[in-house]
C-alpha cells in the first residue's frame, strides 16, 4: 500500500505506517497494537477533514476583498453615545475584526459569545467601519422576531449618526419592499436588516461590503453563500450565542477564524439556579408571584405546544389555561410557541415586554435572542428533556438587567444523567464549560440536534475521547499548508484528499435522498 502521509509527518506525530495500521486494525496481535492502529486511522479522518477546511480558507483568502479606508470618526462618535463602556473581551474581539477588515482579502470570522456577552455591539462597530468606508451592510437573522429586535436596537443606535437603515422580512408590505429595493440598489440605504428575505433574487446591493449573520447555525451553507454573493467577496461575520465546544468548532468551522466573547458586562448578577420536583413546584409559583408583585416578569417554559397521549408532558396551551385560571388569576398570562405566525409572536413578546402580560408561557421559541430586561424568573418544566446548552440558552433570557434573577428546573426524573446536568447547571454560569460538559454527557449528535447537517461521520475517530488527537491532526494539516497550500509536492496526499471529499459528498447525497 502507498501511504499518502509524508514520512516526516508520520515520524513527527508518531504514527504507524498505513499498511501496518490496516493489518493491525483487522488482526491485532495485542491491545496496544490495536490502539496504535486505531489512532493512526482516526488521525487520518481528522487530518483530511482539517486539510480540506484549511484549503477552503486558503482559496477564500486568494479572492480580492474590500480593505477598510475609513478614519474611524464614526466609531468614535458611536463609542461616545454608548451608555456603557465595552468589556476587555469586546475590545479584543473588535481588534481582531477590524484588523481582518483592513486586509485586502475578505474576512471570514465567527464570533462566539456567551448569553448576554454583547455580540450586537461588536457587530454594530464592524458595520459602522464598513459604512464609513463607503460600503453597504446586510444583517440576516433566522426569525422575524429576532430581525425586528435587531432592527429596533441597531437603528436607535446608528440613525442619530445619520445612517439610513431598513427592515426586510416576509411581512414587509409590497409598497415598503419596493422602496427598500430601490434605495438599496441606488446606494442610498446603508444597512439592511432582515430574514431569509435578504437572499431573494430582487434584492440587489450597489456595493455590499459586509455580511453579518446572527445565529449562523440556523442557516444552511447555501443560504449563507447566496447572501455573500450579493456582493463581490464581501467581509463575512457570523455570530452565535450558543457556545460550541472547541472540538466541534474545529470540525464544523475549521475554515473560519474564531473569536470568543468570554466576559459578561459588569453589573450582571449570577442567576440563582435550583432544581425542584412536582411536589415542590409550589415554591416556584410563590417566587413568581413575589417577583411579579414587585413589577418584574416571569417565563414558564414547556416542551410541547399541545398535549400528547404518548408523552405525559405539560403542554403550553393547557398549562396557560390552568395557570391563568387557577394559579395566577390576578395576572395576565401570555402564550408563545413556534406554531404562531411571526406577527402573533411579535405581539406576544411586545405585550410581555410592556407588562400587559406579566407571565409568559412558552415553548423553546424564546430560546434565542428575546431580550426583556424586566424578566427575572425562568421556570422550566420537564427540565430533563433539555440538554445543558439548551438549558443555559433558556436561562439566558433572564438576568439581562441588574436585578437578581432565578432559574428553576422542575423535574421528577431519577436518571443519573439528568441529575448530573442539574448539578452542573446549579454550580456553573459559564456557557463554554457547559457546552464541553454537554458534549461529554450526550455526544456531538445530540448536542447539535438531528436537524444539524454538516457534522462529518467518523468511522473510528471520537470527538469526545480524541480531542487531543484532533488538535494534533489540525497542527499537521497547518504544517502541510504552510509548506505547499496547493499540495502539488505530495500528489498522493492530494489524490487521497480528493477521494475522501468526493466520498463525503456522495454520503451527503445519500443522506438527503
Amino acid at each position: 500500500m502507498i501511504d499518502p502521509l509524508p514520512k516526516k509527518l508520520r515520524s513527527r506525530f508518531e504514527l504507524l505506517d498505513l499498511e501496518r495500521a490496516i493489518a493491525d486494525i483487522h488482526f491485532p496481535p495485542n491491545s496496544d497494537r490495536l490502539e496504535r492502529a486505531r489512532r493512526r486511522l482516526a488521525f487520518d479522518e481528522f487530518f483530511y477533514l482539517q486539510l480540506g477546511l484549511l484549503q477552503r480558507r486558503y482559496s477564500m483568502q486568494q479572492q480580492p476583498g474590500y480593505p477598510l479606508t475609513a478614519s474611524r470618526k464614526l466609531l468614535e462618535q458611536f463609542y461616545q453615545r454608548l451608555p456603557f463602556t465595552l468589556t476587555q473581551a469586546q475590545r479584543r474581539v473588535l481588534g481582531e475584526i477590524l484588523s481582518d477588515m483592513e486586509q485586502p482579502t475578505p474576512m471570514n470570522r465567527l464570533v462566539q459569545g456567551d448569553v448576554g456577552a454583547g455580540k450586537t455591539v461588536v457587530a454594530v462597530v464592524a458595520m459602522l467601519a464598513a459604512i464609513e468606508s463607503g460600503y453597504q451592510v446586510a444583517l440576516m437573522a433566522p426569525t422575524e422576531v429576532l430581525a425586528q429586535q435587531h432592527f429596533c436596537k441597531i437603528s436607535a443606535w446608528i440613525e442619530p449618526l445619520g445612517i439610513s437603515t431598513a427592515l426586510l422580512t416576509g411581512s414587509t408590505s409590497t409598497r415598503e419592499r419596493r422602496r427598500i429595493l430601490q434605495e438599496l440598489e441606488s446606494g442610498k440605504l446603508s444597512l439592511l436588516v432582515g430574514t431569509h428575505a435578504l437572499i431573494q433574487t430582487p434584492v440587489r446591493f450597489k456595493h455590499l461590503g459586509l455580511v453579518v449573520i446572527d445565529e449562523q447555525h440556523r442557516f444552511g451553507v447555501s443560504q449563507r453563500l447566496r447572501l455573500s454573493q450579493k456582493g463581490i467577496s464581501p467581509h463575512f461575520l457570523t455570530m452565535t450565542a450558543t457556545p460550541i465546544p472547541r472540538t466541534l468548532a474545529l470540525t464544523l468551522h475549521g475554515d473560519l477564524e474564531i473569536s470568543l466573547l468570554d466576559e459578561l458586562p459588569p453589573g450582571r448578577q449570577p442567576i440563582e439556579t435550583k432544581r425542584l420536583t412536582s411536589l415542590t413546584r409550589h415554591k416556584a409559583y410563590r417566587l413568581i408571584a413575589r417577583e411579579v408583585e414587585q413589577g418584574h416578569l416571569a417565563y414558564i417554559i414547556l416542551p410541547l405546544v399541545e398535549a400528547s397521549e404518548k408523552l405525559e408532558l405539560k403542554a403550553a396551551l393547557e398549562e396557560r389555561q390552568y395557570l391563568s385560571e387557577t394559579v395566577f388569576p390576578n395576572y395576565k398570562v401570555g402564550l408563545l410557541h413556534g406554531r404562531m405566525s411571526s406577527a402573533e409572536k411579535e405581539k406576544a413578546i411586545a405585550l410581555f415586554a410592556n407588562h400587559q402580560t406579566r407571565i409568559l408561557v412558552s415553548t423553546t421559541a424564546i430560546e434565542v435572542g428575546i431580550d426583556v430586561p424586566d424578566a427575572t424568573v425562568m421556570l422550566i418544566e420537564h427540565a430533563e428533556r433539555f440538554g445543558l446548552s439548551q438549558l443555559h440558552q433558556l436561562r439566558g433570557r433572564v438576568g439581562r438587567g441588574s436585578r437578581k434573577s432565578y432559574c428553576l428546573l422542575v423535574s421528577d426524573s431519577k436518571s443519573d444523567a439528568a441529575k448530573i446536568r442539574f448539578k452542573v447547571m446549579e454550580t456553573s454560569q459559564d456557557g463554554f464549560f457547559l457546552a464541553e460538559m454537554d458534549l461529554r454527557l450526550r455526544g456531538p449528535g445530540q448536542v447539535l440536534g438531528t436537524q444539524q447537517v454538516g457534522l462529518p461521520e467518523f468511522s473510528l475517530a471520537d470527538l469526545v475521547k480524541d480531542q487531543a488527537l484532533l488538535e494534533r491532526a489540525r497542527e499537521a494539516a497547518q504544517l502541510v499548508m504552510r509548506k505547499d497550500p496547493t499540495l502539488e509536492r505530495w500528489p498522493e496526499l492530494l489524490q487521497e484528499l480528493s477521494r475522501r471529499q468526493q466520498f463525503n459528498k456522495l454520503d451527503a447525497l445519500a443522506a438527503l435522498n
